[in-house]
């Protein structure tokens, strides 16, 4: 999400560098780039004009003229502008003495089912108990698809009942969450391929029967402008308290997301960024904002290791490291734990300074079926070549190569970069702790923190 405008603004900033004094002729000049950039990036043109404003309203004051570096302080002007387009979202509104009701709408394949089953995963992990309801009586499968999804992620789903009318659901669920004490109960409502009558008198029905804690609704980013027309259609009939976007991991552009806080005042709950139950992100605007801007995502990359990979085996194979041990096993579990991550290209984008090479990272190769490809090429080793590889010769190479399903020069390949890396954990060991620890340093890593569940400082833009 958000490539091509990153790539625009990375572009903007970068004429600035190196500027010792910043004139006004030349903030207009930026400014009218950023204009451009937004409308491209498809945000809406009553939102670019306010951007605008309230950027050259602060640059032409003392902030950038009094600043030793004018460049970075434009930069953190638009940075903190940004912030405060897209807007901070709240915690969800709960009552922690009973069942709080969570209702999810929106239009027919906006990803509203699969939504509910993030949202609900996500609320599992953080302690809380939640039932799932299917009221989509008209779409063909949809209860099953809920009970499917409850299944595959150990979610409690309320049971199907023949002939049910949505409001009867809506009305046995409630029943059921309270007795049970269930802190969450998350209504899936039916969605239709455009908004219409019957469809929003349903949504009042069920308001006016149990007015939600909390009432979501999922959009398509996909949509572009047309997203923001069926927010407000939504709202006309019926109380939204927050707003899910879905497929943000496939727009480019990222308009919706930077128009539609302004534009409708409901904040942006959570983001969807894969396919997958667990690509659901809370949103942060400073985080957005950040990567944005090109400055990376710290958190949420150290987030998506926190969650997705094994801490004791890291710390087992860093120890390994120290002692100049690295054998093809241990680049195997490596390599295990970097597909966990998710999608690599996603990942190395939330890295500080690497997303201004997003359009060379979108072109290389480098992506999850190399990882794959990799893991294949050792798993057709024997333990003992995984131990010794120097034993492996021409004729082991070919045998390799038929059982990955992959040709002798991938095999080279493979090899050639364990080597490198064997080379370095070699030169780690005969540095000995001093050593290593005084190179950290010097990468501005604080090894002390590092020992106590710590790491890299925070990167200051």
């Amino acid at each position: 999400m958000f490539g091509g405008l990153t790539e625009r603004l990375t572009k903007v900033f970068d004429k600035l560098t190196g500027r010792g004094l910043i004139t006004e002729a030349v903030l207009d000049e930026t400014a009218r780039e950023i204009r451009i950039a937004l409308l491209e990036a498809d945000v809406a043109l009553p939102v670019v004009k306010e951007f605008i404003n309230k950027i050259k309203e602060k640059a032409v004051g003392q902030e950038v003229v009094k600043s030793i570096q004018p460049a970075q302080m434009v930069v953190k002007i638009v940075h903190d502008e940004l912030v405060s387009l897209l807007g901070e979202s709240t915690p969800l509104k709960a009552n922690p003495y009973q069942t709080n009701v969570l209702m999810m709408v929106g239009l027919q394949g906006s990803g509203k089912t699969t939504t509910t089953a993030k949202i609900a995963l996500k609320l599992k992990k953080e302690g809380k108990r939640v039932l799932l309801a299917s009221l989509d009586t008209y779409r063909p499968a949809a209860q099953e698809q809920l009970a499917e999804l409850g299944q595959k992620n150990e979610l409690d789903v309320l049971p199907i009942v023949a002939g049910e009318k949505p409001l009867e659901i809506a009305g046995r669920a409630i029943k059921v969450a309270e007795q049970e004490k269930y802190d969450w109960l998350i209504w899936d409502t039916a969605g239709r391929l455009a908004v219409d009558e019957e469809m929003m008198r349903e949504l009042v029905d069920l308001q006016k029967f149990k007015m939600p804690a909390e009432t979501l609704l999922v959009l398509d980013t996909l949509m572009g402008q047309d997203a923001l027309n069926v927010v407000k259609a939504f709202q006309e009939k019926i109380t939204l308290t927050g707003l899910v976007l879905t497929r943000v991991d496939g727009d480019a552009r990222g308009g919706v997301a930077l128009s539609v806080r302004q534009i409708t005042g409901l904040p942006i709950q959570y983001m969807g960024v894969g396919e997958k139950v667990d690509a659901l992100e809370a949103f942060d605007a400073k985080r957005i904002a950040d990567r944005i801007l090109g400055m990376g995502d710290v958190v949420g990359l150290v987030e998506t290791a926190m969650e997705k990979v094994n801490q004791e085996d890291m710390a087992e194979q860093a120890m390994r490291m120290m002692q100049g041990q690295f054998t093809l096993e241990d680049l195997l579990a490596q390599l295990k734990q970097m597909d966990k991550l998710g999608d690599v290209k996603g990942i190395m984008k939330m890295i500080p300074g690497v997303a201004r090479f997003a359009k060379q990272i979108d072109e290389s190769k480098v992506d999850n079926r190399l990882i794959r490809r990799q893991q294949a090429i050792i798993l057709a080793m024997t333990p003992k070549e995984r131990k010794h590889p120097e034993i492996l010769k021409a004729a082991r190479k070919l045998r390799i190569a038929a059982g990955a399903g992959v040709k002798v020069e991938d095999v080279n390949r493979l090899l050639k970069s364990y080597e490198q890396m064997a080379d370095v954990m070699k030169k780690f060991k005969k540095m000995g702790p001093f050593g290593m620890m005084s190179m950290m340093k010097k990468m501005g890593v604080n090894p002390g923190s590092m020992m106590n569940g710590g790491g890299f400082p925070p990167f200051k833009v």
